[in-house]
């Protein structure tokens, strides 16, 4: 049986982004903050983009009713961008020993969506 939290606030979902996308030329997307942070293999640069992303992510979200808690379904695809940033930022604050950061992320995530948890950190497909 699937039980329904009628307390609980809607499922946040963001517009559609484009599909390439450069962040000079959008520095508002985190999907483009993402992308970057994937990208390198710097750790401190990894943390720095992803941080980045997170915030504008959080921004975007909040634009369109989050009240800092709920689902943010991974399987919408807009809200990726922000998923991925928020999943960069966790494994480059584990890169540089920032373990709480990381938990926090973490946590932050299953909030959104437990569902991406497991592809986003834990590299289970």
């Amino acid at each position: 049986m699937n039980s329904k939290d009628f307390l609980a606030p809607p499922p946040v979902l963001l517009p559609a982004e484009l599909a390439h996308i450069d962040a000079r030329q959008h520095p508002e997307s985190p999907l483009a903050w993402a992308i970057l942070a994937e990208d390198t293999n710097d750790d401190l640069v990894r943390y720095a983009f992803a941080r980045t992303g997170y915030h504008r992510g959080l921004d975007a979200l909040r634009a369109n009713g989050w009240k800092g808690f709920g689902s943010v379904p991974w399987s919408h695809e807009p809200n990726q961008g922000v998923l991925r940033s928020i999943a960069q930022l966790a494994l480059a604050a584990q890169a540089i020993g920032e373990q709480n950061e990381y938990d926090r992320c973490r946590a932050l995530l299953s909030d959104c969506d437990p569902a991406c948890v497991a592809s986003l950190l834990d590299g289970v497909q």
